[in-house]
């Protein structure tokens, strides 16, 4: 597996995207994740993108994250907001996410961050389990999702 840096509008990083979106809709029943996102989010030092590519060069999985402080949506000075981790359905159960997950962290933590936070929801309980399984635990609500029901906030000190 190689796992490389990317800008957020790099085509594979487009792809994927409209992939994660879809899973969203169909788990939730929408259009999928509203946040609002910029391609300057990620721009290094204040975030990372990154796509994780197969063998045969196609592009698997993904995530990122971005420079959050203190904000009227819930976020505390030095945290980094984990966006768009997927991997695609024929990849899953290998450990990706996780991989992901780590160099992120690492990332974050060489950046400054002290906090990696993230918001996921009831219908990802995949999600969850990897979170909680790499040390995340619940935090208050953040973000655009953070008055829905369905919201889940977790967060883990780096």
């Amino acid at each position: 597996m190689n796992i490389r840096r990317v800008r957020f509008d790099h085509p594979d990083a487009v792809k994927l995207n409209d992939e994660v979106q879809a899973e969203y809709g169909r788990r939730y029943g929408d259009d999928g994740d509203a946040t609002v996102l910029t391609v300057e989010d990620f721009d290094p030092p204040r975030g990372v993108y990154l796509i994780a590519y197969d063998e045969y060069d196609r592009p698997v999985a993904t995530g990122g994250w971005r420079s959050q402080d203190s904000n009227g949506e819930g976020n505390e000075d030095g945290d980094a907001e984990l966006k768009r981790m997927f991997v695609i359905e024929e990849m899953r159960g290998r450990g990706l996410a996780r991989r992901i997950l780590a160099e992120l962290e690492e990332d974050a933590r060489m950046a400054g961050r002290v906090r990696m936070v993230l918001e996921t929801g009831t219908a990802q309980p995949e999600a969850v389990a990897l979170y909680t399984s790499s040390g995340y635990e619940p935090c208050a609500k953040f973000g655009y999702y953070r008055h829905h029901e369905l919201s889940l906030c977790f967060a883990k000190r780096l």
